[in-house]
Order: structure tokens, then C-alpha cells, then sequence
């Protein structure tokens, strides 16, 4: 008589090789951004041939990309075989409200792949990886690379604008006088602060050539009037006498010596009674799932910086010279650290 072979529980095996693999979904939903299938789609249904003839691809790979996406709830289809949008597939076109097409691109970008595949010298050393692997820090290797920094600077872009609308719906600016938007870039979510408080004057401060194309931005939201550019560097001396300071997603970047530096210049900036806000994605106390984990391993890698819990955001407030009064959560992973002078 023979004897069956015992039949064991692989449902856990299983559940690790489909995280394991991950890396082959980012890379089919980056394909598909790539070629534009989304955008293809926005007018309707279409089979895999049709698809392929409008973006230029080979019709039975595209077929199967979009089949193993569907598995994942990125494009549907259809009992006549037509493939259909999601409100995921949705998000990977060009011109959607909130679009992520710039990051599957950047997921994609072979320069990124290379950095990505040095994590485990990172976690060995506990230093970051990329200046070594690039001879040199992460603003001078975009310099070198425009390319690659033209990506990368568009899909973080893309995420940040993504940001704005959840935190002026969670957030009052419009009993401040003067906001101080440091290091804000073009200034989007400044000129979404000044729209939102008609008494509130703003200062965009950052470098001249970060600051190129603010005017018109400010000018075409309305607000220019109640605008001023300066001009300055990370960890310089700030404009001084406003009652709010904001930094996004900036303190992350920073070694937590620079980070303190740089809190104690809007310390020192701060007028009395004034606000510091830090909008940055704060880690949940007991690890639940949160993008600021993944966020926190690519500081990690490329800066040596680092995403932090409130208590730590309360401790780096406290050798700043401010207290960390509330946390405010938003409708999106980002919160607003709020602190005080003292």
C-alpha cells in the first residue's frame, strides 16, 4: 500500500515569494506607464492588439503585462477579453489629478535599480551607500546627471503636489501674518497657503535657481502681491520676524546635526509666540505598514538621514529650542509637527 507524501502548509511561503517578487510588478506597472496604456484607455475598453497598435508595442506581450497587473487590480478586464481602467491604472496617467506615472517611471530608471542593489552594504556599514558608489553626494551626482535628476526630481515633484490639497484641508495658516516656506522650491503649497488665508503674507525661501519660475506660479494663483522671494541656502540664516516656519519633507534629508542647525536658525528667526511646522511623514510607534518606512530606507541609502517617530521629532524640537505641542495628521501619509518657541 503506498503511502501519500504529507501535504504541508505553504500558505506562508507563498504570502513571502509575492512580496519577494514585488520588484516584478514595479517593473510591469513602470512598463505600462512607459508606454502609456493608461492614457490610452482614459476613452475606453480596448483589446491587448488595439492597445499595442496605439502604443507601439508587441500585442501578446502587452497582453500579457496587462494580465498579470489585472492580478493586482491595475487595469480589469472585460467577459470580451478588453482590457478597461481602475482607479489605480487611473493614477498612471499623464494628466491625472494626483498622477504617480512620474514615480513608476523613476522605479524603472536603471540608475535607480543600480543604487537600490548596494541596500545590504548600507545595512552592513550602517552608512549610506551612494557616495561611495558614486564618488560623490547625492546633489552633485544629480548635477553631473540631468537626466536621471530630471526624473527623480519630477516624481518626488509629483508626490510632494500630491500633498498639497490634505494639508490645507487639515491644517488653519490663516491666522498667521508671515509664513516662511524654507527651502519650498517653486513655492506650490505656499501659494496654496496664501490662497487659503487672504490675510496671510508669504516668503519663499531658497536658492535663486530653485526659485526661477516662482513668480509666475505666485501670479497666476493670485497671490503674488502678498509674495517675496529670498534667497538663501539649507542651513543659512533665515528671513527673521515671521510667526510661521515651514520646512517639507527638508529635515529628513538632514544628519541630525544638520537638522538641529537648522531648527535652531527659525528658532532664532521666530518671532514670539511664533510656529515651526515640519510636514514630514511621521513612523507609526508600533511599525504598522506606513510609506515613511520604505522612505526611511531610501534616506537611508542615499543620504544617511532618516524619518522619525513624534518622540523623536519631540527630542530634535526640544534641542532646537522648541516644544512639540500636536501632531496633525492629514489625508495623506504626511503629517504637520507643530512646535514652539521656548
Amino acid at each position: 500500500m503506498s503511502v501519500l507524501p504529507e501535504v504541508r502548509d505553504q500558505s506562508e511561503s507563498y504570502a513571502l515569494l509575492h512580496l519577494v517578487q514585488g520588484a516584478v510588478i514595479t517593473q510591469a506597472i513602470s512598463v505600462a506607464a512607459r508606454l502609456g496604456i493608461a492614457d490610452v484607455l482614459a476613452d475606453g475598453p480596448l483589446s491587448a492588439p488595439d492597445i499595442a497598435a496605439r502604443v507601439g508595442s508587441d500585442a501578446r506581450a502587452t497582453h500579457r503585462v496587462l494580465r498579470a497587473l489585472t492580478g493586482h487590480g491595475v487595469f480589469a478586464v472585460r467577459p470580451d477579453g478588453r482590457y478597461e481602467q481602475t482607479s489605480l491604472s487611473d493614477k498612471l496617467r499623464e494628466d491625472a489629478t494626483d498622477s504617480m506615472r512620474g514615480f513608476a517611471l523613476l522605479m524603472n530608471h536603471p540608475t535607480l535599480w543600480e543604487e537600490w542593489g548596494h541596500l545590504y552594504d548600507t545595512v552592513e556599514s550602517g552608512e549610506a551607500n551612494l557616495p561611495k558608489l558614486r564618488g560623490m553626494g547625492a546633489l552633485d551626482f544629480f548635477h553631473a546627471n540631468p537626466g536621471y535628476a530630471k526624473v527623480f526630481f519630477e516624481a518626488f515633484g509629483e508626490l510632494s503636489a500630491s500633498e498639497t490639497a490634505p494639508i490645507l484641508a487639515a491644517y488653519d495658516f490663516s491666522g498667521f501674518g508671515t509664513v516662511v516656506d524654507v527651502i519650498a522650491g517653486r513655492g506650490n503649497l505656499l501659494a496654496g497657503i496664501l490662497g487659503q488665508a487672504p490675510d496671510t503674507k508669504g516668503v519663499l525661501y531658497d536658492s535663486e535657481v530653485a526659485t526661477v519660475d516662482s513668480p509666475a506660479l505666485f501670479e497666476a494663483a493670485g497671490v503674488a502681491d502678498r509674495l517675496t522671494i529670498e534667497h538663501g541656502g539649507y542651513l543659512g540664516k533665515l528671513p527673521a520676524g515671521a510667526d510661521a516656519y515651514l520646512f517639507k519633507h527638508i529635515i529628513h534629508d538632514f544628519s541630525e546635526a544638520d537638522a538641529v542647525t537648522a531648527l535652531r536658525n527659525a528658532r532664532e528667526a521666530i518671532a514670539p509666540g511664533g510656529r515651526l511646522l515640519v510636514l514630514e511623514y511621521v513612523l507609526p510607534e508600533h511599525n504598522e505598514k506606513h510609506i515613511g518606512h520604505t522612505v526611511d530606507l531610501w534616506l537611508m541609502l542615499m543620504l544617511g538621514a532618516q524619518e522619525r517617530t513624534r518622540a523623536e521629532y519631540a527630542a530634535l524640537f526640544a534641542e532646537a529650542g522648541f516644544e512639540l505641542t500636536r501632531v496633525v495628521p492629514t489625508g495623506s501619509p504626511i503629517s504637520i509637527v507643530e512646535g514652539i518657541p521656548v
